[in-house]
């Protein structure tokens, strides 16, 4: 075998070498699209957020630590509601599924103090609040979560 004949047999195996290479980089590109992806939307708790506030801390001092509520009701006294929604996409162009949805109030009394937190969200269907343990019964309160819940489940 000649000297050019080896240096043509290098060089061919170098290129297929490269064209093996580009194509499991492109076969990883690809499945890297296909992977799942996680969507948060609204308000994002920040870790260790409603430790921080106390009963009977003020207004001032939650806004402090939890920012700028969703909305604001006025029940018996001033409501700042925080409404967030978690969803994921296991495979890339199927449609998102809901994992999570809550809604954190936080109550105050007519001098403007912290005098109950929940955190509300979906359980067995039916909206739980995750801090008493409780259901929420029929009232002021319930009619004005149920469209919050409402609204996040139709986005």
């Amino acid at each position: 075998m000649t000297v050019s004949a080896s240096k043509t047999g290098n060089a061919a195996r170098r290129r297929r070498r490269l064209r093996v290479t580009l194509a499991a980089t492109l076969v990883c590109a690809a499945m890297a699209g296909c992977t799942g992806e996680q969507f948060q939307k609204g308000y994002i708790l920040p870790p260790g957020a409603l430790e921080q506030i106390q009963i009977g801390a003020s207004q001032d001092q939650v806004l402090i630590v939890m920012g700028t509520p969703s909305t604001v009701a006025t029940l018996n006294g001033e409501v700042f509601y925080y409404i967030s929604q978690r969803a994921n996409r296991p495979v890339a162009f199927m449609n998102q599924r809901v994992v999570d949805q809550r809604v954190i109030a936080i109550y105050f009394d007519k001098n403007r103090q912290v005098i109950r937190l929940a955190n509300y969200g979906l359980k067995d269907g039916r909206i739980f609040d995750f801090i008493s343990r409780t259901t929420p019964t029929s009232g002021q309160e319930i009619s004005y979560l149920q469209p919050l819940f409402k609204l996040l489940s139709a986005n």
